[in-house]
Order: C-alpha cells, then sequence, then structure tokens
C-alpha cells in the first residue's frame, strides 16, 4: 500500500502519485520521455541500464518491470550498466577519473552527459517509487485500470 492515496490524475500508478500535483507530473514525465526515448543513446541501452538500477534503488514496481538481460548487451550496453553499478557502489562525488576514461573510449561527451543525466533522473524516479512504497501492478489490478 503506498503511503499516500492516488489522485485522480495520470495514466500510470507512479503518475497517480506525482497527479497530487499536476503541473509537476507533467513536467517530470515530460522528461521522463524526453530521456527514456531514443535519443544520442538508444531506448535499449538506457532500458538495461534502468533495470540495473531498479534492483538496487529500492522501488518494487520499478524492479518488478525485470532484470538486466544480458544476452541483449553489446559492448556500449555493458560499458553503460557497469558504470550504472559504480554509480551505485560509489559515493558520487568520488567516482574515479578513470571510470570516465572508460566511457569516453566508448561515448562521446554528449552521449557521457546523456548518460549520467538519465541515470540520475531514473534514480530519483526509483527513490521516490520507494518513498511512497509503490508496488507492482497486480494482473488482476491492471486489467481493472483499463
Amino acid at each position: 500500500m503506498t503511503r499516500i492515496s492516488q489522485s485522480n490524475f495520470g495514466d500510470t500508478p507512479f503518475q497517480k502519485l506525482l497527479g497530487h500535483n499536476i503541473k509537476v507530473m507533467e513536467a517530470w514525465s515530460e522528461l521522463g520521455s524526453i530521456l527514456e526515448s531514443n535519443g544520442l543513446l538508444p531506448s535499449k541501452l538506457k532500458e538495461q541500464v534502468r533495470r540495473t538500477l531498479a534492483q538496487q534503488n529500492g522501488c518494487e514496481y520499478c524492479k518488478a518491470k525485470g532484470k538486466p538481460e544480458p544476452q541483449m548487451f553489446d559492448e556500449k550496453i555493458s560499458v553503460a550498466v557497469g558504470f550504472a553499478e559504480v554509480f551505485l557502489n560509489s559515493q558520487k562525488e568520488n567516482i574515479p577519473d578513470s571510470i570516465f576514461g572508460v566511457l569516453n573510449e566508448y561515448f562521446s561527451e554528449s552521449e557521457i552527459s546523456e548518460l549520467c543525466a538519465f541515470i540520475c533522473f531514473t534514480t530519483a524516479q526509483q527513490y521516490f517509487g520507494a518513498l511512497m512504497k509503490l508496488e507492482p501492478v497486480s494482473p488482476i489490478q491492471n486489467v481493472n485500470n483499463f
């Protein structure tokens, strides 16, 4: 059970928690759509990073969307997921420059910026879900939501 009730605004349980302030929900959702879509980095790479982050960020709703799929990894996805794991397990201000050296071998500076923005935003989403105790939607609830 979530810590607060869902609002009447939003399409997903996550959005309905943010929907208590419609402007926040709309802006958050818009930024999420931009970051999750194909940009400089493909959405399939970002989805594997999201799945990696979800395993440790405490949001059961996010974890229920699936674990990382190593069979989907190519070299760039492997490096991005590895960076996400370093992010999860490090003090953020103390991530070694050598880690960014590895990123620079595989990604442009613009791609690194997008990856870091995606990781930070996704972590914020997952922390919000954890803080609100957002649970996975059961198949029965999912049928009733349509």
